[in-house]
């Protein structure tokens, strides 16, 4: 049975919905949120909602947090002016480093903070799902840190293809469970771990990575990646002479990164572009669904049943996007565009041979819609680009040898 969030009472007064805000305690954005979860889950999901409330209210938890992030993560990341690329574009492109954030990627903004209300709420171990890798070894370095347990499930084809990041997390301690179900991929690893999490509630966290799944999820992810956003507009005031981008663009799977830094951007001038895999638009072709616990955007046949994603990025092999995104999308805050797998790994090689930095194939996605925008003139001559570089490329090396070859 599936339950949606206004079957529990409803603690609190809706607010008024403002861009990027507060869901209130149906966790809706517009249409799109709530809580569709088995009936073992919504009690769990409250309290997790009802943790993150009083955490997010305490000074404490807050600098507790934000030490680790400053001591151990390594915030504020840099932004970066890409000067040759910029040059050769003729349009200023500035990039967010979260590729110089402790692990890699900005996963680790959003899994310090849960791990840490995990401990407040007592409990001593980590569940999380993992496509890339990437928020699988973040997942298994907080735990490392602070003591916990962690398993990751992870789809067999991402096994083989992100073999280094498996290495790593195995390193760290963690557990990682193959998933042979379905398409083998981040879809079916965030079903596992969702599955396995209702028979471990007295004593695991779920630690989803993304901003999806139910409520409060999509907005707690958001909150904790929402460092991207605020530190870039601070350092985009310093930068540049306007004191805002023109544009701020970040790739978009689930979406967590694209929101923490929309978020920093929402109430301001800057248009917000979200950058999608051509096989995985979840924003950009999707139709309303509900898939893991939640109503969003979701790629689905004329049955309505979920169709399979494909990137090249296995961080963007995901069949939808976070509800936030899809509200975006209505509202026309934020527009969504795609890019094929060719231009991702063109963009990759482009920005290594330019600037001497290798971006994670997610990452990708933005530097090639920036790429081709400019060279079409939809991106005029001069504009600003704030890109979130969401991580680096390590992991992709095997993908992008077969690709190049």
């Amino acid at each position: 049975m599936v339950t949606d969030v206004r079957s529990r009472p409803v603690r609190e007064a809706v607010p008024r919905t403002t861009v990027m805000g507060d869901p209130g305690a149906r966790g809706r954005f517009g249409g799109h949120g709530g809580r569709y979860a088995p009936e073992s889950l919504v009690a769990a999901c409250g309290e997790v909602e009802d943790a993150f409330r009083a955490a997010w209210a305490d000074p404490a938890f807050r600098a507790e947090l934000a030490a680790l992030l400053a001591e151990y993560v390594g915030r504020p990341t840099p932004l970066t002016r890409a000067r040759r690329l910029s040059a050769e574009l003729g349009v200023e492109i500035l990039l967010k480093r979260e590729d110089l954030a402790h692990t890699g990627s900005h996963k680790i903004n959003n899994v310090m903070g849960q791990a840490l209300l995990a401990v407040r709420m007592g409990r001593t171990r980590l569940i999380a799902e993992t496509g890339a890798g990437q928020h699988g070894v973040a997942t298994a370095t907080a735990a490392a840190l602070l003591g916990l347990r962690a398993t990751v499930f992870m789809g067999e084809r991402d096994i083989e293809r992100q073999a280094l990041n498996v290495f790593r997390m195995r390193l760290l301690g963690a557990e990682v469970v193959p998933v042979t179900t379905g398409s083998r991929t981040l879809k079916d690893a965030t079903s596992e771990a969702m599955r396995h999490w209702v028979g471990a509630l007295e004593d695991s966290h779920y630690c989803m990575g993304s901003v999806v799944g139910p409520h409060p999820y999509p907005w707690m992810v958001r909150e904790f990646q929402r460092v991207i956003g605020e530190e870039a507009r601070g350092q985009c005031a310093a930068a540049l002479p306007s004191g805002a981008p023109d544009y701020v663009v970040a790739c978009v799977g689930g979406g967590s990164n694209a929101a923490g830094t929309f978020a920093g951007f929402a109430d301001g001038p800057a248009r917000l572009v979200g950058v999608e895999a051509e096989g995985g638009a979840g924003a950009t072709r999707g139709r309303a669904g509900v898939l893991h616990g939640v109503r969003s955007l979701f790629l689905q046949d004329d049955d309505g049943q979920i169709t399979e994603a494909h990137s090249i990025a296995a961080g963007l092999d995901y069949p939808g996007v976070g509800p936030e995104h899809a509200h975006l999308r209505d509202l026309g805050r934020a527009r969504y565009v795609t890019v094929t797998d060719k231009e991702v790994v063109g963009a990759a090689v482009r920005l290594a041979r330019t600037e001497g930095i290798v971006p994670a194939l997610e990452s990708a996605h933005a530097v090639a819609w920036v790429i081709r925008a400019a060279g079409d003139g939809e991106l005029p001559s001069g504009a600003t680009v704030m890109l979130t570089l969401s991580g680096r490329g390590d992991k992709d090396t095997s993908t992008l040898m077969e690709a190049m070859a």
